[in-house]
């Protein structure tokens, strides 16, 4: 089958290069010159573990094709992806300009019956949108064609998107058209050997799903930071808590972990995207706005910690940083914990020494461009050299056993802050190292 896929960003890449992985000839058209002749050139503007290797493969054989030409990417195709950005809107909302844009394209430039599918993420109502900016190019055009334009939400994780496409817990189709369904249920059937895992439903349900998902498991996360702050005041510890409510079959113990907050391009959006859909409608969305403030307090719940041990002044401080990345196996520093961090410790007079295994390009070109307070180190135990303190901000697998004897060494003093409560107290107390984790009420144990 042949199909378009509308934008090269996270989702339209994986997208595109997965479809093509099982013989399917896929044309992906960005506008970005630059960036669709790195592809060509095999070249990846994201770090996702597996993609690399599948989009050289794909492309050598010729079944994965990047173009900035839509006409070409159209001629003869059958479904059509838009997959480009929703970026948040000064007041909260998605910024449906690039979506629309891509609609008015497909109506400027295609000559036969398309299936036009929205993989953004896009509030409710969207679809109806694209198709009246579709149609009406078409009808400038004097063109009479049956385009159907269905809801398809993505479900990506961040560092194993290329696993949760090839093995998906679902597949979300919106639309009414059977025979559209039937297409799709087509598409995607090397993915879904299990019928049970494509659900079908109404076009705006299908827009409802992907909000309402990633709402609830930013709403999970808050709640676990909130009990934790509320351990830490009574003496109780988070992860004795989190495992006595996690064995209850209807709490589960996924999203549980108390830290110092969530981040990357997808939960702080849709929560503030999903609390503004709701008050244009007339409706308070008051527990989805207490996620969202609670989230912004948390990322500053290490620095709290640090205060409350060096004072508010940390001028001649220096921190050790492990982890910059939103998680581990990602170069995305979109709303990252880090970047809250490590702003406030500099605003506070400290430096920053800081390693992340793949996400120190982006902090250097973005985040911290021209911060002379932030250092980078080459591996994790030279980011400890004469530190005052480590601070621990993303679980990547390197960090979960480091070697304390050389950290000791590398350090002033041995004083961990812990934002994912990766490690055991009560062996760190025995070996001399201060432990602060986020949700125990032993302070400093």
């Amino acid at each position: 089958m042949k199909i378009t896929v509308i934008g090269t960003g996270y989702v339209g890449l994986v997208t595109g290069t997965c479809f093509s992985e099982m013989g399917n000839n896929v044309y992906c058209i960005d506008i970005d010159d630059g960036k669709i002749e790195g592809l060509k050139k095999g070249i990846i503007p994201i770090y996702e573990p597996g993609l690399e290797e599948l989009v050289t493969k794909n492309q050598s054989k010729g079944d994965l094709i990047f173009t900035n030409n839509l006409k070409e990417g159209l001629d003869n195709s059958k479904i059509c992806f838009i997959a480009v950005g929703t970026p948040m809107g000064e007041d909260g909302s998605a910024n449906m300009q690039y979506v629309l844009n891509a609609a008015r394209d497909i109506g400027q430039l295609v000559n036969h019956d398309l299936i036009v599918v929205n993989k953004s993420t896009v509030p409710v109502g969207t679809a109806d949108k694209v198709k009246a900016t579709i149609m009406k190019e078409l009808e400038q055009r004097n063109l009479k064609l049956n385009i159907e334009v269905v809801s398809n939400p993505e479900f990506l994780k961040e560092g194993s998107a290329v696993e949760d496409f090839m093995r998906p817990d679902r597949v979300v189709i919106g639309s009414s058209n059977e025979n559209v369904i039937e297409t799709l249920k087509e598409l995607y059937s090397p993915f879904t050997s299990n019928h049970e895992r494509f659900i079908t439903m109404d076009v705006r349900s299908a827009e409802m799903t992907k909000y309402a998902a990633n709402t609830m498991l930013a709403t999970r996360i808050s709640f676990m930071n909130e009990i934790a702050n509320i351990c830490e005041k009574v003496g109780a510890d988070i992860n004795n808590v989190r495992q006595g409510i996690g064995s209850d079959k209807r709490i589960g113990y996924n999203f549980l972990y108390a830290g110092c907050g969530y981040g990357g391009s997808c939960f702080p959006k849709d929560v503030k995207a999903l609390i503004s859909l709701a008050a244009n409608k007339g409706y308070d969305a008051n527990i989805l706005k207490e996620v969202e403030a609670l989230n912004n307090q948390q990322k500053l719940t290490l620095v709290r910690k640090v205060v409350d041990k060096f004072g508010e002044n940390l001028s001649g401080f220096t921190f050790g940083i492990w982890g910059l990345s939103f998680k581990p196996e990602t170069d995305d520093m979109r709303e990252a914990p880090s970047v809250v961090t490590v702003n406030k410790l500099c605003d506070l007079g400290a430096k920053v020494r800081a390693y992340d295994p793949q996400a120190m390009e982006v902090a250097k070109k973005y985040y911290f461009k021209g911060n002379q307070q932030v250092e980078y180190a080459e591996n994790k135990y030279d980011a400890l050299d004469k530190t005052h303190a480590l601070l621990l901000l993303t679980e990547w697998k390197e960090f979960r056993s480091p070697d304390f004897d050389e950290m000791s060494k590398r350090m002033i003093n041995r004083i961990i802050f812990d934002g994912r409560n990766q490690y055991n107290k009560e062996i760190l107390r025995e070996i001399g190292f201060e432990y602060h984790q986020i949700g125990n009420g032993n302070k400093g144990s």
